[in-house]
């Protein structure tokens, strides 16, 4: 895997660390009016995306407005589980007391339990970003991505079971919500309460929202009950293979690193924050793109700042940057189409043996060389390799 960053020692990765945590500090202190109303606005669009999707669905007549009605409730179904669902259960939206926007109430449109979800993903993600062993979100635990996870035959169907899984993504990220929970309980514990527990609490939330999608807005339309199972069953899988492709985009995209156990000892606040830049990658578009994805477009800032609240990234983004820039880290950003075939490249590349795979990848380390111009303080960077010189 190649690393286009600059190698730090101890002193320049506690300055880099220092200048987060300010960047932090100051944009935290603004978090305020703006971000209720952001997502009050949020959750409005959300219901009313919902109710008339539903019923455009229900009394449509012919085709177009069949195909209208279930892009808006798709769409509504992408700003619940994004903007709205990931964010709130973050606890970005805890101070205003409000119980639409808790993060120990709120509930969303997923299979997935949110308790489970907020242990393995809030927990165990965000404080073991990307360290193998010990990150299960890491390729969810079946999908090979680095030289340093051992080779297997099964992973040569890699692409395949990719694939079903952004088709499925709601319920890959259901069932992996309890098996993490278990595997974590120390083995000594784990007869106090049984995978059975952990599975039922997930099966429980299946049901509901079998119920609901499938059953009770069905049976309300009477004999359009076919049409309306189905214009439920394709908003579901838009809102899977978007959250798929977005959440895959920040993390494995080809220049995003993982680390060992072993990298971590002893890890201070400013390696932390180093870790998350290294092992995350951002998304380019516009502000409507940037709501869509939840701001998980901006994957770097908010694995840095999972608490803050997300429509903030695209404030924090521009000065992170510059701070990356200044100490010649890469920050990894691009295209939806660049990211996204980035992943998919490494997801082929990984699913062969090593020697095909370190072909496919390449293994060669470039250290962008950082220079500062005296005369305008712009930073650029030069490939000690091709000479090449980029200006930020």
């Amino acid at each position: 895997m190649k690393t286009i960053s600059k190698k730090l020692n101890k002193e320049e990765i506690e300055n880099f660390g220092k200048e987060v945590e300010e960047l932090r500090t100051e944009i935290m202190a603004k978090v305020g009016k703006e971000d209720a109303d952001h997502i009050k606005r949020i959750y409005k669009a959300y219901r009313y995306t919902e109710v008339l999707g539903r019923g455009l669905i229900h009394f449509s007549f012919e085709p177009i407005s069949f195909v209208c009605g279930t892009l808006l409730l798709s769409a509504s179904k992408i700003l619940n589980n994004m903007e709205l669902g990931h964010n709130v259960m973050h606890g970005q939206y805890d101070w205003m007391n409000d119980s639409r926007f808790n993060s120990r109430t709120f509930e969303w449109d997923i299979v997935s339990d949110s308790k489970q979800w907020k242990f393995y993903h809030n927990y165990m993600h965000h404080t073991y970003t990307n360290v193998l062993g010990k990150d299960h979100d890491y390729g969810y635990n079946f999908t090979r991505l680095t030289e340093d996870q051992k080779w297997k035959p099964a992973h040569l169907t890699q692409p395949f079971t990719n694939l079903f899984l952004a088709m499925n993504f709601q319920w890959g990220v259901g069932a992996h919500g309890y098996r993490v929970e278990y595997m974590e309980i120390p083995k000594k514990q784990r007869k106090k309460r049984s995978l059975k527990d952990y599975k039922a609490v997930f099966f429980k939330k299946i049901e509901l929202q079998m119920v609901k999608d499938y059953l009770f807005f069905p049976l309300l339309a009477g004999l359009n009950f076919p049409k309306v199972v189905l214009g439920n069953l394709i908003a579901n899988l838009i809102r899977n293979l978007w959250t798929y492709a977005v959440i895959f985009c920040g993390h494995f995209t080809e220049n995003a690193e993982s680390f060992s156990v072993e990298d971590i000892q002893g890890e201070t606040k400013a390696q932390w924050y180093l870790r998350q830049l290294k092992g995350s990658s951002n998304l380019d578009g516009s502000n409507f793109f940037y709501t869509m994805t939840g701001h998980l477009s901006h994957q770097i800032e908010h694995h840095m700042f999972p608490d803050m609240p997300a429509k903030r990234y695209r404030e924090a983004a521009p000065r992170l940057k510059a701070i990356c820039a200044k100490y010649g880290q890469n920050y990894n950003t691009g295209s939806f189409v660049k990211q996204f075939a980035s992943v998919w490249k490494r997801i082929i590349a990984y699913s062969l043996p090593d020697t095909y795979a370190g072909k496919l990848m390449g293994t060669k380390k470039i250290y962008l060389e950082p220079q500062v111009s005296l005369v305008d303080n712009a930073i650029s960077f030069v490939n000690p390799e091709t000479k090449e010189i980029s200006t930020v």
